[in-house]
């Protein structure tokens, strides 16, 4: 429930205050003292967009915050998936800046308004005449079938079944259009991928196949090289080997009279070791090496047969080459077991299809089962109202297609006259006929679910006498379940209200300005005789006030 509203710098609103209460609160004021303009500030608490020219004062900001208590209204779950701070006591502030700049905030944390406004409309109905039209709309219509029928929590498991079937169509459809395209690309893929196996790729080949290459391109000279390295380690009196053996004799010969000899000694030993292997690996290479021209030629085919694999797919080593390989198996492979696939996915779907038809036809029941309560009540209320003839024609008929709310295609008709025809509701009522309707359908359902704070502007308009009293009495009853709030002109409305507020114009310093005030017992007969009868007040009408309020 709304329980403060605070309004700075807004149109002809200077500064105003007010504290509300539960129950039922009248708004009464001459026509232009400015209910439009208080509002006009409470929608863009709502999350309506601002406008610079609402700024009384375009030298300083406008701020409206109002409190809300959302204890009762469940919303942790919508302040979680906005990401807003939760708090019982909820405080919701707009600024317009001078700049023209609007932020909002949800308990001092900066909100957009696409968040503000889900959350406006779980907190506040603004219901004018020109918001009648919503009873047209066929989601409207169902939400009051279901709220008699208490289908909250199935259908919201026909919504994640519904979810789920439309996720597995787009797989299915994904799959086909893959299908499509894959026929085509099979071929070519195939082929691709056969030269790529045909190749036998290992990564880091290229490497070995290049030095087997150069050496086997080169072995002419290799074997040239060697064969000059053998003769200068083995040559007989001047090769390596026989000068280190002869140095290595020398320092032999001197170890015994110092160890810095000794040392020299095993360095030059050493020396003669490392290059006797060198001599057998020179000795091993020789023997190894052998032309070999058929080897030659499958080398040298190899390597090109990879360096134009790797042109071909635009790779950069073997390596990627290999990934790319693997990708063309992953889509053969997938080509090629597509059908199967795709008969599991159908099945999927056909599994599907029987689960949301079963809790559809679980929901259609619920609510055939309720329409004729709805009917009743609605009707019953509607001849309170003046329309003693007010008739529905309500049908809820299960379809093959699957809606967001279910299977059902609704018919919710209406004539107002005995013996008229029944036509949609738009085409059926008048104005203020819908007005009544729609003040029935909030009263209706009021006794079923928790409704947010609603505010009726001027839903009485153009109904007088015996109708406006019990329009009085259907909101003031709506008030024990919920706050309620009427915007009003007329007297028997007005007195119905537990608290009643005043909107009203006053200059001050020759500025016009608009403000809100609560009214003590007798100023509200006061308001009511000046309703009844005029600025100048009768004692009849001063009487009618004092007994329409007792």
């Amino acid at each position: 429930m709304l329980t403060s509203l605070s309004i700075k710098n807004y149109a002809l609103i200077d500064h105003l205050q007010v504290n509300f209460n539960d129950g039922f609160s009248i708004i009464t004021g001459e026509t232009g003292a400015g209910k439009s303009i208080l509002l006009g500030g409470l929608s863009l608490i709502l999350g309506k967009r601002a406008d610079l020219s609402n700024l009384k004062d375009t030298s300083k900001k406008c701020i409206i915050e109002a409190v809300f208590n959302v204890s009762n209204y469940k919303l942790k779950g919508l302040f979680e998936a906005e990401d807003f701070d939760y708090e019982e006591q909820t405080i919701i502030r707009r600024e317009i800046l001078p700049s023209g700049k609007s932020r909002a905030f949800v308990n001092d944390s900066p909100v957009n308004l696409k968040g503000l406004q889900v959350l406006g409309e779980r907190l506040i109905d603004i219901h004018s005449q020109h918001q009648t039209m919503q009873l047209t709309d066929n989601g409207f219509q169902f939400q009051i079938i279901d709220a008699l029928a208490n289908n909250d929590a199935i259908l919201q498991d026909y919504k994640v079944e519904l979810k789920s079937y439309k996720k597995l169509q787009k797989d299915l459809k994904e799959l086909l259009t893959f299908q499509a395209e894959a026929i085509k690309e099979h071929d070519y893929n195939s082929f691709l991928l056969s030269e790529l196996v045909e190749a036998n790729l290992v990564d880091g080949e290229v490497e070995t196949l290049e030095e087997e290459y150069e050496t086997l391109n080169n072995i002419e000279g290799i074997q040239e090289k060697l064969s000059e390295a053998h003769q200068l380690l083995s040559e007989e009196e001047i090769g390596v080997l026989g000068s280190l053996t002869n140095l290595k004799n020398v320092f032999q010969k001197l170890s015994g009279i110092s160890s810095k000899y000794e040392d020299l000694f095993n360095r030059v030993n050493s020396s003669l070791i490392e290059m006797d292997d060198v001599f057998s690996e020179v000795d091993t290479l020789q023997e190894e090496l052998d032309a070999d021209p058929a080897r030659l030629e499958v080398v040298d085919s190899k390597l090109k047969a990879i360096h134009n694999l790797m042109q071909k797919h635009v790779a950069e080593d073997v390596a990627e080459l290999i990934q790319i390989k693997n990708a063309l198996e992953e889509k053969v492979s997938a080509t090629e077991s597509l059908d199967e696939n795709i008969q599991k996915k159908e099945n999927e779907i056909l599994t599907k299809t029987k689960q949301i038809n079963k809790i559809s036809k679980e929901i259609n029941k619920t609510r055939v089962a309720v329409i004729p309560q709805l009917k009743k009540e609605l009707e019953t209320i509607l001849a309170s109202l003046g329309m003693p003839n007010a008739q529905f024609k309500i049908e809820a008929t299960l379809k093959d297609a699957f809606f967001a709310n279910g299977q059902d295609e609704l018919t919710f008709l209406f004539s107002a006259n005995k013996g008229g025809q029944f036509n949609e509701l738009k085409k059926a009522a008048s104005g203020g006929e819908l007005s009544r309707i729609m003040l029935a359908i909030k009263s209706v359902l009021s006794n079923y679910i928790q409704l947010p704070t609603i505010m009726f502007d001027e839903i009485d308009t153009g109904v007088s006498g015996e109708i406006s009293n019990k329009m009085g009495d259907i909101m003031q009853d709506m008030s024990k379940t919920m706050q309620v709030f009427s915007i009003t002109h007329l007297p028997q409305v007005a007195a119905k209200g537990h608290s009643h507020f005043k909107v009203y114009k006053e200059d001050v310093d020759d500025v016009t300005r608009t403000n809100l005030v609560k009214l003590n017992h007798d100023e509200r007969i006061v308001e009511i005789a000046q309703m009844l009868g005029g600025i100048e007040m009768s004692s009849s009408a001063i009487a009618h006030a004092k007994e329409l309020l007792n």
